[in-house]
């Protein structure tokens, strides 16, 4: 471990500090990616560049060795979580510089369900891969989910269930959309470990994502083939 502790960050140029924080991040050192993020806005970065090359490229190999099987839940929220602070420090200087997002989720855990964890790391997969998250928490009804929709007009819908019996909740959430003619404006993904495809399609979603790292995967592809259509 001795020749670990002799790295001083700043004394590493640009490439090797970059490198340097994908290692930090996987290990779930927050301390000193807070400080890597502070140098390379020192240096003169964009808070844009310092998000993407750093800290998404970062979380993409953690996301990567997730689904791989290598890493496993309480690894990925140690990562997430030193991420956290460093978007912490970026998120009101994006802010200032309108920085392009990726796009928006809505995120919550369906009505009688009060699970969260496979959740909320969702959330910080999604915010390590440059999307802005909404996340409602718990037990949500259907109009929680229908009052976020209309505030913050997303690009996506999550819902979680973990129960078998909560499954079923995201359906009237599904329905309730449909009735309201809102469906199509939305990408909804949904997951949990009850779940699985066939439950995805028979109950109107646009995926069913069996864990987190699958998640920011399809919600990239959703939302890039949506900002094609527009476009075209």
């Amino acid at each position: 471990m001795s020749d670990e502790e002799d790295i001083v960050l700043s004394e590493l140029n640009d490439d090797e500090l970059v490198e340097q924080m994908f290692d930090d991040l996987y290990d779930g050192l927050k301390e000193e990616i807070e400080e890597g993020v502070n140098i390379l806005l020192e240096r003169g970065w964009t808070p844009y560049d310092i998000l993407t090359k750093a800290l998404v490229g970062g979380m993409t190999i953690v996301g990567h060795d997730f689904r791989d099987g290598i890493l496993f839940v309480p690894e990925v929220l140690l990562a997430a979580n030193a991420m956290k602070g460093g978007m912490f420090i970026l998120k009101p200087l994006l802010a200032e510089t309108g920085a392009p997002r990726v796009g928006k989720m809505v995120i919550g855990t369906v009505k009688g369900d009060i699970h969260d964890i496979g959740k909320n790391l969702v959330s910080m997969m999604m915010e390590g891969a440059g999307f802005e998250v909404v996340d409602l928490g718990i037990n949500n009804p259907v109009e929680n989910y229908l009052e976020a929709l209309e505030a913050e007009k997303p690009d996506i819908l999550g819902m979680s269930a973990l129960l078998t019996t909560t499954m079923p909740y995201m359906k009237v959430v599904i329905d309730t959309l449909v009735e309201q003619g809102l469906r199509e404006d939305y990408i909804v993904l949904v997951g949990g470990a009850p779940l699985n495809e066939e439950f995805g399609k028979a109950i109107g979603a646009d995926a069913y994502c069996r864990d987190a790292a699958v998640a920011v995967e399809t919600a990239k592809d959703f939302v890039s083939r949506k900002h094609n259509q527009l476009a075209g």
